[in-house]
């Protein structure tokens, strides 16, 4: 290739280079959160505790 002809073509590959824009959007951030919370409380008595209660309903 011709001397001339890459140093005529450097300033213009200088020219071509990317750049990166960072904008923050114009209206917020939107985040929908569709969520089902289950839970399941297990008591487990024992037998005493039970018997007690029989006795006893009011007691608790």
């Amino acid at each position: 290739m011709n001397k001339h002809f890459l140093w005529a073509a450097f300033p213009l590959l200088l020219a071509c280079q990317p750049t990166v824009q960072v904008q923050a959007p114009d209206k917020p951030i939107e985040i929908n959160l569709n969520v089902k919370i289950e839970h399941h409380i297990k008591v487990e008595m024992q037998k005493d505790i039970r018997t007690a209660m029989k006795k006893n309903p009011d007691i608790f």
